[in-house]
């Protein structure tokens, strides 16, 4: 196997504080927003981090600022440039189930390349104008030396009818090497068409990766390039919520691909191509894992490679 790939993941997207409300609770604040919660899952991972995003110089600001250094994550420059710091309101049921709404402004700080092996992107951050855009671009820019993954995590309070995403949705899966969607998301963005159609539509776009998870069922994986599918069994374990469980699937599945060689450069990504479905079954048993630890926990908690049994390095 191809030696880890140690070069640096950028990713780019939003940062908030999730003002969570749970069922006969007292409300509380929390740091999250996807791709944030993706760079600190990655970071724990070992995995050298900057997050891209857009906050303000205000009490929420410098909590997410702090929170970030404090689990490894390096804010590039000009990500503090917001008016105010967003926010998300969660809503959480009695079966632990987040729903949100949105208080957020985005645009995307200039971005220096050079060094970034891998970049991801999603949720918010892609659709929404005017750093959706930008965030476009950006992937552009990284395909032409490093590998793209995308997420993205629907929020249809925020990114308006289906059809309004859909075009800019698919313009980011065409820039990207590996893609991790829902299948809430696939139902809501085609109108319950079927998640193999889709992953099978989409890995003609450009992915190499398509990863389809279906919560308690597991996830899905098809490759492009051999048009060979499986399935992946979820764990059954106790859940006490689904805060930042996507996010943690997303933090394993490329931390996995990393280690395995097949994300992190151009040659990597000829790997990915190329890869059989043994390979990476691997690194979605590792996105299996992470996840799992994150929904038996309160809120988006990441895990350590020491929490998985993994060995150090990444």
């Amino acid at each position: 196997m191809p030696e880890p790939q140690q070069s640096t993941v950028l990713v780019a997207g939003e940062a908030l504080i999730d003002i969570v409300h749970p069922v006969g609770g007292e409300s509380t604040e929390h740091v999250g927003g996807s791709p944030a919660n993706v760079a600190v899952g990655l970071s724990r991972l070992d995995h050298p981090t900057r997050l891209a995003t857009h906050i303000g110089q205000d009490e929420r600001g410098e909590r997410i600022t702090a929170y970030l250094s404090e689990r490894g994550v390096t804010l590039t420059e000009g990500s503090d440039a917001a008016e105010r710091t967003p926010t998300a309101a969660a809503e959480v049921d009695a079966e632990g189930v987040a729903t949100y709404e949105f208080d957020l402004q985005w645009e995307l700080p200039p971005l220096d390349l050079a060094d970034v092996g891998h970049l991801h992107i999603g949720s918010i951050s892609a659709t929404l104008e005017p750093g959706g855009q930008q965030v476009v671009e950006l992937a552009g820019r990284a395909r032409e030396h490093a590998t793209v993954s995308y997420d993205p995590n629907a929020r249809p309070s925020i990114m308006g009818a289906p059809r309004d995403a859909r075009q800019r949705i698919e313009e980011c899966v065409g820039r990207s090497n590996v893609i991790k969607c829902s299948t809430e998301d696939i139902d809501w963005l085609y109108d319950g068409a079927p998640a193999e159609t889709v992953a099978r539509e989409w890995g003609r776009l450009g992915p190499s990766l398509v990863i389809i998870t279906q919560g308690g069922d597991g996830a899905m994986i098809h490759l492009a390039g051999s048009g060979a599918s499986t399935q992946v069994a979820a764990r059954h374990i106790d859940i006490v919520d689904t805060v930042g469980a996507g996010d943690s699937f997303m933090a394993g599945l490329v931390s996995g691909l990393l280690d395995e060689g097949l994300l992190g450069s151009v040659e990597a990504r000829g790997r990915l191509a190329d890869a059989d479905l043994d390979v990476v079954r691997r690194a979605v048993g590792r996105a299996v894992a992470t996840s799992a630890y994150t929904v038996a926990h309160a809120g988006a908690a990441s895990p350590t490679r020491a929490d998985l049994e993994l060995p150090d390095g990444g």
